[in-house]
């Protein structure tokens, strides 16, 4: 590979980011623009925007890969990705945005009337947040090996002091404009080598049978019932629970807004997924040899000089370099302006200032732990993270928005449940590879974890003696009234 068009790749994307950021400073003046946009953010604009911060190196390098080692198996992935945000349609994307908070744990204190709750809340989304961030910059490190032999740590941290410096000098104005332009850039990345890719196969002999490409044992008949399932519940469930998603919510000028953005958002990341996942359905066919996993990872960094030598190659793959860049920057400044806007209002006040100084202690936190540990399957990695996200903060949501009886020790007995019960699970699984039969059940725990937090919500606030706040009929009334369309 040509590590000059790489690296002059990386550093367009990184100039062009930077120049939208700017250009994003110069809007941004209020606490509301940096917090919420100033909730003026259009449908087709915002969906571009979440659909841009959503779309992680999990997906453009690890889907592509999933799939190379899987084969059908790796689709459940991108259905419950996208799938997800159905839930967050019909469920809470109105009534989040009627709430007129400006994060989540706002929302939880306003709803239950209690600080600790919110506390506890805030303590969750870091948790998510910075777990969610680790692959982020652990996928740039890789791009930045494989393409240009650089160490692995210089990518990392070349997207956290990059990411740091954007959202504290434009906060959620700035970002939202580099967001809606990185989704593009990444679906351009894929769809061009695809496209070409295919042309160029177009009657060139291929030796491999259907079934090396779709083995019987990664389809319906070698699916475990109880394990994709219990992915599925946690993809669907976890999205919801994601605070870089649901805070551009309160981003729409009114729930209408919020539920078109939604429905936008659920067709350009399906027109994603289908791309990248028939990228991984290709080197099925053109490198079968990397299906190692691990190298995997790198699947769609390489295919292109595969079946392109030459110029035409390295011109391709600086494409796809410059597109998972972008997925990595746009992934995670949207988790840190998330988490610098709970940070700035729970420990310093929420001004302009004190976010500012919370997006470079949001972003150094996973830059430290990044460094320290080792890449691991992207995808798998961020599925860990909507597995605790949907254990913790999605049961809490759903009951906040939907049921009345709620209150603060419920909420906090559940997310401190389902928090506990599914890190335990996973450190268990990873220790010692399951217990004999729980194995499976360590292994994928959100189809119990999610339940038995649930539980534990509704029967603490079942017996909790003070009972819902009294304000708790009238502010669902909020979250339900129906707007004009």
């Amino acid at each position: 590979m040509n590590a000059v068009f790489d690296l002059a790749a990386v550093a367009a994307v990184i100039v062009a980011t930077a120049l939208i950021g700017v250009y994003g400073l110069r809007v941004s003046r209020t606490t509301s623009d940096f917090f919420v946009a100033s909730r003026t953010v259009r449908p087709v604009w915002n969906a571009s925007a979440i659909s841009g911060e959503y779309l992680s190196a999990g997906t453009f390098l690890g889907l592509a890969g999933l799939v190379l080692l899987e084969g059908a198996r790796g689709f459940w992935f991108p259905i419950g990705y996208a799938a997800g945000y159905l839930l967050v349609l019909v469920f809470v994307a109105a009534p989040l945005r009627r709430s007129g908070a400006y994060t989540i744990p706002d929302f939880v204190e306003a709803r239950l009337e209690s600080r600790s709750a919110r506390r506890v809340t805030s303590i969750v989304i870091l948790v998510i947040g910075w777990l969610y961030i680790v692959p982020q910059l652990h996928g740039a490190g890789i791009t930045l090996e494989v393409v240009a032999g650089l160490p692995v740590w210089v990518g990392a941290v070349v997207v956290a002091v990059l990411v740091a410096a954007l959202v504290a000098a434009g906060g959620m104005r700035a970002i939202t404009f580099v967001q809606g332009f990185q989704y593009w850039l990444k679906l351009t990345a894929l769809l061009v080598p695809l496209v070409l890719i295919v042309f160029a196969l177009q009657g060139v002999p291929q030796q491999v049978s259907p079934a090396e490409v779709f083995p019987a044992d990664a389809g319906p008949s070698g699916i475990d019932a109880y394990a994709t399932g219990s992915l599925l519940l946690a993809l669907l469930l976890g999205t919801m629970g994601l605070p870089h998603v649901l805070v551009r919510f309160y981003t729409s000028p009114d729930g209408v807004s919020a539920r078109r953005t939604t429905v936008l958002v659920i067709v350009m990341i399906s027109a994603f997924y289908a791309v990248s996942s028939a990228m991984g359905l290709v080197a099925r066919v053109v490198a079968p040899d990397l299906a190692v996993p691990g190298t995997a990872d790198t699947v769609v960094l390489v295919l292109p000089s595969r079946v392109f030598p030459g110029l035409p190659g390295e011109l391709l793959t600086a494409l796809v370099v410059a597109g998972a860049f972008a997925a990595f920057l746009a992934t995670s400044a949207g988790l840190v302006v998330s988490l610098a806007g709970v940070v700035s209002q729970d420990v310093f006040g929420g001004s302009v200032r004190s976010f500012r100084l919370s997006a470079v202690l949001c972003a150094a936190v996973p830059l430290a732990v990044a460094l320290v540990t080792v890449p691991a399957g992207l995808v798998a990695s961020v599925g860990l993270v909507f597995m605790f996200a949907a254990s913790t903060l999605s049961p809490v949501l759903l009951l906040g928005v939907w049921w009345r009886r709620l209150t603060a020790r419920g909420a906090v007995a559940g997310m401190v449940t389902g928090g506990l019960a599914c890190a335990l699970s996973l450190i268990v699984h990873a220790t010692v590879g399951g217990v004999g039969v729980a194995a499976p059940y360590l292994a994928q725990p959100a189809a119990w974890t999610i339940p038995l937090a649930t539980a534990v919500a509704v029967l603490v606030s079942l017996g909790d003696r003070r009972g819902a706040p009294l304000s708790a009929e009238r502010y669902l009334a909020r979250l339900h009234a129906p707007e004009p369309v």
